[in-house]
């Protein structure tokens, strides 16, 4: 890619990368048309950030439809800050609710059903002749809420000192993403995310990367969704991306009792069915209702959603969500593509350790039928209450929602990727900085690893931190697994900088086999499998792939 410094009127069209609008701004052509974006840049960085921001992906969808590409302009298109977000939906309870608007939605975006856009952060020196790596970014927030603008997930430091291109797209969730109703069993969610991903292969070329570089990596829903996507594709297929990234979530093993979020009950009744009756669209056809609906204002859909505690998940539609993803992975019939996968200390913290004070209940609500006799007697040998390590019932819990919620599936989708000839490495984030605390004693929290892949921390006092400062030993941690992530996406085949899971060698002067890589405030060890998942032996029989 060459950028170019002349001065251009701000209606020229450019042909080809990245140039320079009248007023200094970065512009660009993609193949909807041209736009111009802004810049950023950092004090220890001789590197420059070109940032076009809320570039439209995708049409406004008619509600419940899968989007199409937008049609083009001739225009330059001003992508200087975030389009809207997706609508939102953040369920009670009330503690529930409060959580999540504090921990995803703060400041709170606007939001739109018009809301398919992206953000692009590039280098703006000139890219190599065959292009730079591009990291695609999806977003966690457990398939109800969430955007591709929130701070936290800005780029651009990623670009700036590790010379790689990231995007980061919106996509639907909640009802309006995920609506399972009887007429239409379509996850749009994914749909928006692989429609992205065209826009990427189609476009990225015009900002100096390689379409044939692309790494997909998520957090949380975002990883699911890079599951998803993973196991979406055949191995006999050639999918847009050729590595992946898995930050805490998996979508090939969890309880058979409890499918829906950590810690809490998954309802019985189709959530479908709650939205027509708070609606009045029950005594009409099935066709008639699903109009009703697409019809109806979505801030009463989303009023009706968030007070009776609905809950929209995916569904097997064996396209973009198919219902064998560990059969599909164990038979080698998934995307062939290296993967990177991990976890916190301290995953359970936030859903378990906050929302229950009484074990059995807890115990009752997530796995049903599956507490048998001797599973409780396991739960009591292994979370022994009253030891150093569990001195009451929030450790315990939350040991427990950590364990089965993320560690062990995690643990085992890694297993089946290595056995399964790819290559595979694995990591545990196992640090706390005052920085980025929001609630007390909740340690390594789900997310916290977030903040330190981006170099976005500290997390600003109006996201309710009492200490914004950072750490020298939080910059120096940050700054090792940036560049760890963008290595590995930089050449997924040499790894992010350890051993690969199952390679039998050794890290520095480690003994053979230690190959989960725990990051820490000391920097980054390795520690063995067994070690980190002594634990997981008890849910073998509750976690199904």
């Amino acid at each position: 890619m060459q950028v170019s410094f002349k001065m251009l009127s701000i209606g020229t069209v450019l042909l080809f990368g990245v140039s320079v609008a009248a007023a200094g701004a970065p512009t660009a052509t993609i193949d909807t048309g041209p736009i111009v974006g802004t810049t950023t840049s950092f004090p220890s960085s001789s590197t420059t950030v070109n940032k076009f921001l809320g570039v439209p992906f995708g049409t406004v969808p008619k509600r419940f439809m899968p989007a199409e590409i937008p049609e083009p302009w001739t225009e330059l298109r001003n992508t200087t800050s975030a389009s809207a977000a997706c609508i939102q939906q953040f369920r009670y309870p009330e503690d529930y609710r409060n959580l999540f608007l504090n921990l995803l939605n703060t400041p709170a975006p606007e939001e739109s059903e018009d809301c398919l856009n992206l953000n692009v952060y590039a280098p703006a020196t000139r890219a190599p002749d065959n292009g730079r790596a591009v990291m695609f970014w999806i977003f966690g927030g457990g398939l109800f809420s969430g955007h591709g603008s929130y701070p936290v997930y800005d780029g651009s430091h990623l670009a700036s000192y590790e010379d790689v291109i990231v995007v980061t797209p919106n996509y639907r969730t909640n009802i309006f993403g995920f609506p399972n109703a009887p007429s239409q069993k379509r996850n749009l969610g994914f749909m928006d995310q692989r429609l992205a991903l065209d826009w990427v292969q189609r476009n990225i070329a015009s900002f100096g990367g390689d379409p044939k570089k692309v790494t997909i990596f998520g957090e949380s829903a975002g990883s699911l969704s890079v599951d998803a996507l993973i196991t979406g594709y055949p191995g006999n297929s050639t999918p847009p991306f050729r590595a992946a990234i898995m930050q805490s979530g998996q979508l090939s093993y969890h309880s058979t009792s409890n499918p829906g979020p950590p810690g809490l009950p998954y309802p019985d009744k189709p959530a479908w069915d709650g939205i027509i009756r708070g609606l009045n669209c029950t005594n009409n056809t099935i066709e008639e209702s699903f109009e009703c609906v697409q019809n109806a204002p979505a801030s009463l859909i989303k009023d009706i959603s968030e007070k009776q505690e609905l809950l929209f998940m995916p569904v097997a539609d064996n396209d973009t969500f198919v219902s064998d993803l560990t059969p599909r992975r164990r038979a080698k019939n998934i995307a062939r593509v290296p993967l990177l996968i991990g976890t916190n200390q301290d995953e359970g913290s936030l859903v378990g350790g906050l929302f229950y004070t009484n074990l059995t209940t807890y115990l009752n609500t997530t796995f049903g039928s599956q507490l048998t006799p001797k599973l409780l007697a396991d739960i009591d040998r292994v979370y022994p209450m009253g030891s150093a390590q569990f001195p009451t019932v929030r450790e315990v819990i939350s040991a427990i929602e950590g364990d089965t919620s993320m560690l062990c599936g995690t643990a085992l989708v890694a297993q089946d990727t290595a056995t399964s000839g790819l290559l595979t490495w694995r990591y545990l984030y196992n640090a706390t900085f005052p920085s980025t605390f929001f609630l007390p004693n909740i340690g390594v929290y789900h997310t916290s690893e977030i903040s330190m892949v981006f170099s976005t921390y500290p997390i600003p006092a109006q996201y309710g931190t009492v200490n914004a400062t950072a750490t020298p030993q939080q910059f120096v941690l940050s700054n090792l697994m940036r560049a760890a992530w963008a290595r590995f996406a930089k050449d997924p085949t040499a790894g992010p900088g350890w051993t690969a899971v199952g390679s039998g060698k050794d890290y520095l002067d480690s003994e053979p086999d230690r190959d989960v890589a725990v990051l820490s405030k000391e920097g980054i060890s390795v520690k063995r499998q067994k070690d980190v998942d002594e634990r997981c032996a008890v849910w073998k029989d509750v976690l199904k792939g």
